[in-house]
């Protein structure tokens, strides 16, 4: 199993950056790729962003790409996402998660492992 812990959230003014961080603890070299998801309240969790960890290829959502830019650090077992021009609407909770098998896409189904979520807020 795949231990993930996020950090990095915060309270930020629309325009601004923040740049998460997800570290990977425990079997990592089991991880076929880390996605991003958000969540914000009364609505379901969206899909951000993921990345494959063997060859670093990328997918995004539409609604964030050219905005969101996600990052791994092979040696540091850490995924990072960079978002810039933040929103109002992007306001929630960020979680990131690891999947194992060879599934690589938007869908939580994919996904084995969850971390505890780091709150992004941005203000108008």
């Amino acid at each position: 199993q795949v231990q993930l812990v996020e950090s990095g959230g915060g309270l930020v003014q629309a325009g601004d950056s923040l740049r998460l961080s997800c570290a990977a603890s425990g079997r990592t070299f089991s991880t076929y790729a880390v996605g991003w998801f958000r969540q914000a309240p009364g609505k379901e969790r969206e899909f951000v962003a993921a990345i494959k960890w063997s060859d670093g290829i990328t997918y995004y959502a539409d609604s964030v790409k050219a905005r969101f830019t996600i990052a791994r650090d092979n040696i540091k077992n850490t995924v990072y996402l960079q978002m810039n021009n933040l929103r109002p609407e992007d306001t929630a909770a960020y979680y990131c998660a690891g999947a194992r098998r060879p599934l690589f896409g938007g869908r939580e189904s994919f996904y084995d492992s969850w971390g505890q979520g780091t709150q992004v807020t941005v203000s108008s």
